[in-house]
């Protein structure tokens, strides 16, 4: 079985992460050497290099001192925690990132408590430690301490860490010593994440993510828990609820650098997309055709607000966009529902009005944004919070803010 470490890099947003994961993949040569890629290579839409963001995770796979290294880079604003919570099922690890300067922010809080909670091992590096005024040895403590507030483990609470900058391309052991590249950093993962167990038994792969391709469909990404997966393999589909489909796998890839690889089998632990199996969705497992045993699917935090999208019945209807009906609205917002997993739809009792629920004012916006650049005309609501009614009692959803004063 061939040596294979699942990572994902998690942190606040601007912490740095995918700015590391660039770092890496310069590292292990993914790239010619006259090949300019620039910065930043896998927030690859629009939206994402405008705002500076990562919106939706990525996999990309390198290849250090034979050891293959699967890393899934997150997004940062809890906004999207959706996308956190399905890509940290496929991970064995996660590389927690922090800012020297700021410490741990309510961010790193958050996609801590995920990965805590599912059992991951942590590794912590301490990032931008060239700043001014910056305070490494107590970040390191903060870490800690939150940690243990968090409720980690012993084993958790044992993290390797490495300081260094990722834009400056080096990581240490110690902060006070630069060195010339970011081999430590690989090192750390390569000898504190735990190789995938081979497990005996039937095959399953829970479903954690999806891409689309013109020519072949709907393609599932995730990562094979138990057993192989074959090209041209019978397979049960278990789905949320229960019930269970047959279906058949056409064509099997494995990820190669910021690509794809054709091959005949998957073994356990390696991340993988299968091509062929029909009417899937994220949660859903892939499993043996005779025994099927379903994976419990996976459990996203609940919309905290809801805006009204209509279609324009203003003066200056169809100067903008080129779908313009409620039909077309309706068919792009139950596509965005498959992938989207902390969004919801809801009725209106009118057939041009859609109740679209979502994890914040920024998680609904870049979703109006994404659908305005493609040719989409619409009208929104005000954005409102949403009350529910828990024991009797009218409770809506809070925020915590924390204001650091001289």
């Amino acid at each position: 079985m061939a040596n294979i470490k699942n990572i994902a890099i998690i942190a606040h947003v601007d912490h740095g992460k995918t700015t590391l994961v660039d770092k890496i993949m310069y590292h292990c040569q993914l790239f010619r050497e006259n090949e300019n890629t620039g910065d930043l290579i896998l927030d690859n839409n629009d939206l994402e290099r405008e705002r500076g963001i990562t919106i939706t995770s990525k996999n990309v796979s390198v290849v250090y001192k034979d050891t293959k290294i699967n890393i899934i880079d997150t997004p940062g604003h809890a906004d999207f925690g959706g996308e956190v919570e399905r890509v940290l099922n496929m991970a064995d690890g996660v590389v927690l990132l922090v800012d020297a300067f700021e410490g741990p922010m309510p961010q790193t809080r958050f996609v801590l408590q995920k990965a805590i909670d599912l059992g991951l091992k942590p590794c912590v590096v301490i990032n931008k430690v060239d700043k001014e005024n910056c305070t490494p040895d107590e970040v390191h403590e903060k870490v800690f301490d939150l940690m243990f507030e968090l409720g980690a483990e012993e084993w958790q609470l044992d993290f390797p860490t490495v300081y260094g900058s990722a834009k400056n391309n080096w990581m240490s052991d110690d902060w006070r010593n630069e060195t010339n590249n970011i081999e430590p950093l690989l090192d750390m993962v390569v000898e504190h994440v735990p190789t995938p167990v081979f497990k005996e038994g039937t095959t399953q792969m829970l479903i954690t993510s999806l891409d689309f391709s013109s020519f072949t469909g709907r393609i599932a990404i995730g990562r094979v828990q138990r057993g192989n997966i074959v090209e041209g393999q019978q397979i049960s589909l278990v789905k949320r609820d229960g019930t269970v489909t047959k279906s058949r796998i056409k064509e099997v890839f494995i990820f190669e650098g910021l690509g794809r690889k054709k091959v005949q089998s998957v073994q356990t632990g390696d991340i993988c997309a299968v091509v062929g199996v029909e009417g899937f969705e994220i949660g859903d497992t892939i499993c043996d055709l005779e025994n099927p045993e379903g994976l419990k699917a996976i459990a996203i935090d609940e919309p905290t607000m809801s805006m009204l999208f209509t279609i324009n019945d203003s003066p200056f209807f169809g100067k903008d966009g080129k779908f313009v009906t409620s039909r077309h609205i309706k068919d792009r917002l139950e596509r965005e529902l498959e992938k989207n997993l902390a969004l919801r739809l809801g009725e209106t009792g009118s057939a041009d009005k859609f109740m679209v629920f979502g994890r914040g004012v920024l998680h609904l916006s870049v979703l109006i944004e994404t659908m305005r650049r493609e040719g989409y005309e619409l009208q929104i609501g005000q954005p409102q919070v949403i009350i529910k009614e828990i024991d009797g009692v009218k409770c809506e959803p809070i925020e915590e803010l924390t204001i650091d004063l001289p």
